[in-house]
């Protein structure tokens, strides 16, 4: 571990130790928070209500860590042990977020007495727009920058985030393949799923969804209202380097008449299962 890595838990150890301190008479074996989400698709946000528990209860203040499929800057697939290696260094109080495969053996551990998981999604129209904004404009050390820079505008971009790049080693294929790992999250009640189009249109709503996902589980002694406050209030959209207008639906200023042919080609059935269409005549 480097430095500032010890560094860094050694923070998180002892602000842990001052909740537990500052709720001394509330229970300190609370299950941990984990929030799953699809890339794009509100992870900050997601992690921003989730930390807001920490105003209510002896949960911790940041983010434990951050687990993703992909390393960053190199895009190679981590294997799946890592994962699972990942999901036991968790303990009680704690709150992480993950870019997690719904593999069985994650399904097992996420979906037992140890986790209480949610998982964000959204319109997978806005996810591809999002990530060439992204990769084009925010993340230079990504892996596909350079390439996609190199393109000639923006609708090729959107081509590249729609059908993927099967002609390259590093694996990227198109949007469905993309989210595929994911869609088992949504067959278990004991992961709350979230559209991310709700926290931006029915807000109150949605948080108390997962304010009651949680209390199904753990009780809270703090009035219900003044937990649904401690969520709003820890929203802060400026702080995600993603989060670039609030807005849902902004695939219709993007998409032409052939990114809606090829996305319908590639993922239209993807839509449907999700809930965003009823059927391919959009």
């Amino acid at each position: 571990m480097s430095l500032k890595s010890a560094a860094r838990s050694l923070i998180y150890r002892s602000e842990k130790s001052l909740q537990r301190i500052r709720f001394g008479s509330q229970p300190h074996d609370l299950p941990i928070l984990l929030g799953i989400s699809f890339p794009k698709s509100g992870t900050h946000l997601l992690d921003q209500i989730l930390l807001g528990f920490s105003k209510v209860a002896p949960y911790a203040k940041r983010l434990h860590s951050f687990y993703a499929e992909y390393e960053g800057e190199s895009g190679i697939k981590r294997a799946p042990e890592q994962a699972l290696t990942w999901l036991d260094s968790l303990g009680p109080r704690d709150v992480a977020s993950a870019h997690l495969f719904a593999r069985p053996d994650a399904v097992a551990r996420v979906c037992s007495a140890k986790f209480v998981p949610y998982f964000i999604f959204r319109d997978p129209r806005d996810v591809v727009v999002s990530h060439v904004f992204y990769v084009t404009d925010i993340e230079a050390r990504h892996i596909h920058h350079e390439y996609y820079q190199s393109l000639p505008d923006f609708n090729a971009r959107l081509n590249v985030s729609i059908l993927g790049r099967p002609d390259i080693q590093v694996e990227f294929p198109n949007i469905a393949s993309r989210f595929a790992p994911y869609l088992n999250w949504l067959d278990h009640d004991e992961v709350l799923s979230i559209h991310f189009e709700d926290l931006i249109h029915d807000r109150t709503s949605a948080l108390t969804r997962i304010m009651d996902h949680l209390l199904a589980r753990t009780p809270l002694p703090a009035p219900r209202q003044l937990i649904l406050d401690s969520l709003e209030s820890s929203i802060n959209p400026t702080r995600s380097p993603t989060f670039r207008s609030g807005k849902t639906g902004e695939w219709q200023k993007h998409f032409t008449t052939e990114h809606k042919r090829i996305f319908k080609d590639v993922a239209g059935d993807l839509l449907i299962k999700l809930g965003y269409e009823k059927n391919n005549d959009w």
